[in-house]
């Protein structure tokens, strides 16, 4: 078994942390991530003891990582990303929530959510301070690497062990609630798509956590799917005990990830102390306030696999595409041209790799079958929507059709909308401003799709990790150039809440390509097909809208490909 040594965190903002080799020496226990906590103010502040914190316990200590805040440069020619919401400082004190457990002099009054300086100390020096980063590299994941299996036994088993736990201790039980879980397991999902061990931050603000009194975060992940061990290495750090065995929390929810890469499972858990329990609290996952400990299947959404698709690692230096980072455009001629990416946003000569695409409206290159090989979902103006396989040694095979009709009035977008789906989805916007999911279902007629969202303005869409939180999110330009956000969450819907306007003076824009791995491996962001025969890149890897520069080569007559 691999083993992830214990992490320091140094501030809430940090937390990209580098991760020892696979035969670095460690104990049994699996690796964790320092645990958060805060005692929340009337006014809904926080005292944020997060100035500090470790695990040790039979974990090695890794000198933290700070994570610089940092302001993206203007963009040239006055097209400008909407700043971004500032965090307010945490409140210099607060007082903590009211609740029951057992006397004072068992339990600490605050108890110590961090570990001590002098418990970091006595990790010092038993391993070195520099790591190599390829096991957790951030962004090293993408959300395909998610494994949907069911994780409702790992959540009971999670769920009992902390009760058993305090009931031992001669604390009260913490009780269940589905929002809180729902809270938990969408982190759970983002931190292990994106492979990065980190705090939500001001989780107890996010309004599934229903105004607490107090709360608390504990991220651990293993190798193997042990969860009962989840809990055993909490139990086994100080600062992660004091969080199971806090009396002021009163409700916890879960949330268990599993992925196909080294760490199998992360698990997420949150907990909150309120004064009265919030409507919807539960004795149990899945239970009733009443009693009960049957888990239910998750609602069956679009999102769904049939089945888990593991592309194979080919070689595509022969290969029509070859990267996510290639840049393939339609030319005059309808001829497709593949511009190779080179690295550091350097594209090698124009090469033809397909004819025939003057009557398509959009052409768009995912791996469609997840085969590992980039393939050309082509929307033409004819009305009907057409696959062209790629082929690993070169060329495309024989189109086959996905759709015969009605296609043309759509404007599409495509990729891993779904987080727990490997296959790409499509995304349609319909003349009627209503937002559509088509689930990918192979080589057949896509005939079935559900609602997303309704009233949505735009006149082009593009797919790409905008925040980097590891979930897809769709970029809406609108017809007086203004760029609207809508955040995905791995789910058929769009987050709720208001688009925000992320950039202005788009008007111009033709084509948006969402791109991977132009400026570092798992680096994201977009090229734009601009008026002058302009194409710009705009790295989008650290969560905004960095300055763009100029792809150069000729680009006269030519569409970008999606």
């Amino acid at each position: 078994m691999a083993i992830l040594c214990a992490l320091a965190l140094v501030s809430p903002a940090a937390g990209l942390h580098s991760v020892p080799p696979a035969d670095q020496p460690s104990a049994e226990a699996a690796g964790a991530f320092g645990p958060r906590a805060v005692t929340l103010g009337p006014a809904g502040t926080a005292d944020d003891d997060g100035a500090r914190g470790a695990d040790t316990g039979s974990g090695s200590l890794l000198a933290p990582a700070v994570e610089p805040v940092t302001t993206p440069a203007s963009p040239a020619g006055g097209q400008t990303p909407a700043p971004a919401a500032a965090v307010p400082p945490p409140a210099a004190e607060a007082a903590p929530a009211a609740t029951s457990g057992p006397p004072a002099s068992e339990v600490p009054s605050v108890p110590p959510l961090w570990a001590p300086e002098e418990e970091l100390a006595q990790n010092k020096g038993t391993v070195p301070q520099t790591f190599a980063t390829e096991s957790l590299a951030p962004g090293s994941l993408a959300t395909e690497a998610l494994v949907p299996d069911n994780n409702a036994a790992a959540i009971l088993t999670v769920f009992n062990k902390i009760n058993e736990y305090r009931v031992a201790k001669g604390l009260a039980t913490v009780k269940y609630h589905p929002t809180v879980a729902g809270l938990a397991q969408e982190w759970s999902n983002s931190i292990a798509s994106r492979e990065v061990i980190e705090h939500r931050a001001s989780f107890w603000t996010d309004p599934r956590a229903m105004s607490p009194g107090s709360a608390g975060e504990v991220i651990a992940i293993r190798t193997d799917r042990d969860a009962a061990q989840l809990v055993e290495w909490w139990k086994g750090s100080p600062g992660h005990n004091a969080m199971l065995l806090d009396p002021r929390f009163n409700v916890m929810g879960a949330g268990i990830s599993y992925t196909n890469s080294l760490y199998s499972i992360w698990g997420v858990v949150n907990f909150f102390g309120y004064a009265t329990l919030p409507a919807g609290t539960l004795s149990s996952p899945g239970g009733s306030p009443s009693g009960g400990t049957a888990f239910p299947p998750a609602t069956p959404s679009v999102c769904d696999p049939a089945v888990k698709h593991m592309p194979p690692t080919l070689d595509l230096s022969g290969a029509a595409i070859n990267s996510p980072a290639d840049l393939v455009s339609v030319n005059s001629s309808g001829q497709l041209l593949n511009r190779p990416a080179a690295g550091n946003r350097a594209y090698g000569a124009a090469k033809v790799i397909g004819s025939g695409f003057a009557g398509a409206k959009e052409v768009f290159t995912p791996d469609w079958d997840r085969d590992g090989v980039y393939d050309l979902l082509t929307q033409w103006t004819n009305g009907s929507l057409t696959l062209h396989r790629g082929i690993a040694t070169g060329g495309f095979q024989a189109p086959v059709t996905l759709g015969s009709s009605g296609w043309e009035t759509l404007t599409l977008a495509v990729g891993g909308w779904c987080a727990n789906n490997r296959l790409p989805q499509l995304v349609a916007l319909d003349t009627s401003a209503n937002l559509w999911l088509y689930p990918n279902v192979g080589l057949a007629d896509m005939s079935s799709r559900t609602l997303m969202a309704s009233a949505v303005s735009a006149t082009r869409l593009s797919m790409v990790d905008y925040d980097a939180d590891g979930f897809q999110d769709l970029l809406a330009r609108k017809s007086d150039g203004a760029v609207q956000l809508y955040r995905g969450a791995g789910t058929p819907a769009p987050r709720a809440e208001v688009p925000a306007t992320v950039a202005t003076g788009w008007t111009d824009v033709t084509g948006i390509r969402p791109l991977r791995d132009v400026t570092g491996l798992n680096s994201t962001g977009v090229a734009l097909r601009r008026a002058k025969d302009v194409v710009q890149y705009w790295d989008l890897t650290g969560g905004t809208l960095a300055a763009p520069s100029n792809i150069t080569g000729s680009w006269a007559g030519q569409r970008l490909a999606q």
